[in-house]
């Protein structure tokens, strides 16, 4: 079957990210924004959100909403009235789709997990749950605050509370066995939820972990054939259970893949509110990328002063565009359509460069679509340095 080709935003959606920058604590991997705060006015930043909603919504009038997504941070550190709030304004700006998919990230700690129930009841239908590890050594090294009863609990509550259910685990972790991520991954599956996000540990400059790597304290990591076996070994069990993966990281049962994230790597347009979200708005034909103030303090101030003033807003050039869907859709299982591509650009791909993927088994073709093959995949920041090579940005 081919693929669909999505020739622009009113195909691949219109999906809405909502970023809670709060965390109980900073785990040494993150490089996310997020803060600890001691005291949290939800009041205000749920006004705040409230006044973003409204000016985005007069510029994306008349659009079906696909996809919701509370991102962070940790979301599930959110009152239940504040996700309330949000979603009773998010309904009374735009017409949701009917199956709209509205996602909760949340920390499987028992305070969270209990406010589950008032998410759902504000309309939540999908909750992607923080799991990380099984293994209680990797969860205190990783800096997380939840056991892994703790994690069990609150998977189970999920699946009795939302439609559907998502975990995220990472693995290539220190001193991790080829054998022991089999067990654990295994195990994870066992779970019955219809998605899971899997992820290889990445050191991050400005992290913790990345200052301890510097100073070569983060010792055990495994080399690159370890990390390609169990990349490997991930593909083969997940697709053997019924969820194979339908981008890099990102594994499902057919017909329960991220609607939200699958708005994002198909070139769909979305918004992003919050302290340091980005967004893609395509507005009077022109795709537009957007980007907020990254500090909450100063984020939640300046929006409260005057709506849009702590976001900036850039014009997309059409090799900048045709670059970002080439970057996204290559991480998909659909693959890319050169045509699609040659459409956004100033010119098509280059056929001599293209050749040298499908050659060295990299790349396969069907016409006029491209995907990575199984070796190719594990490649794919080359593949796309090869490909992009020598072009120039044009407006």
């Amino acid at each position: 079957m081919a693929a669909p080709i999505y020739e622009d935003w009113r195909h691949a959606g219109f999906g809405l990210y909502l970023h809670w920058p709060f965390c109980q604590s900073k785990c040494p991997y993150c490089d996310f924004n997020s803060h600890v705060a001691a005291r949290v006015d939800q009041s205000r930043w749920l006004t705040a959100f409230e006044a973003e909603i409204d000016r985005i919504g007069a510029l994306t009038q008349g659009r079906i909403l696909n996809s919701v997504f509370f991102g962070g941070g940790t979301p599930s550190l959110m009152e239940a009235a504040t996700v309330q709030g949000i979603l009773d304004r998010v309904r009374a700006t735009w017409t949701l789709a009917n199956d709209v998919e509205i996602t909760l990230e949340a920390n499987p700690g028992s305070v969270e997990a209990a406010r589950f129930e008032g998410y759902a009841k504000a309309g939540v239908n999908r909750v992607s749950l923080g799991i990380q590890s099984l293994d209680p050594d990797d969860l205190r090294r990783l800096g997380r605050a939840h056991s892994v009863d703790e994690a069990r609990a609150a998977i189970a509550i999920a699946q009795s509370t939302f439609q559907r259910v998502s975990i995220d685990l990472i693995y290539a972790r220190q001193n991790q066995t080829l054998a022991a991520w089999h067990d654990e991954l295994s195990r994870a599956l066992d779970f019955e939820t219809s998605h899971l996000s899997l992820y290889q540990l990445t050191i991050e400059d400005g992290t913790v972990f990345g200052q301890m790597h510097a100073k070569n304290l983060l010792r055990g990591l495994p080399g690159e054939d370890l990390s390609a076996d169990m990349f490997e070994l991930t593909q083969e069990i997940t697709s053997q259970a019924g969820r194979p993966a339908y981008e890099v990281s990102n594994h499902a049962r057919p017909g329960d893949e991220s609607r939200h994230n699958l708005i994002y790597w198909r070139m769909g347009d979305y918004a992003g509110i919050g302290p340091g979200a980005h967004g893609r708005l395509t507005l009077d034909s022109a795709r537009f990328a957007t980007e907020a103030e990254r500090m909450p303090t100063a984020w939640l101030d300046r929006t409260l002063i005057r709506p849009g003033s702590a976001e900036s807003l850039a014009r997309l050039a059409s090799e900048d565009r045709a670059t970002e869907y080439l970057m996204f859709a290559l991480r998909l299982k659909e693959g890319a359509s050169l045509g699609r591509f040659a459409a956004l650009s100033a010119a098509p791909l280059a056929e001599a460069r293209l050749a040298e993927m499908l050659d060295l088994g990299l790349l396969h073709r069907d016409g006029d679509l491209i995907r990575t093959t199984e070796t190719g995949v594990m490649m794919l920041n080359g593949i796309l340095r090869a490909l992009l090579a020598d072009r120039q940005s044009a407006g």
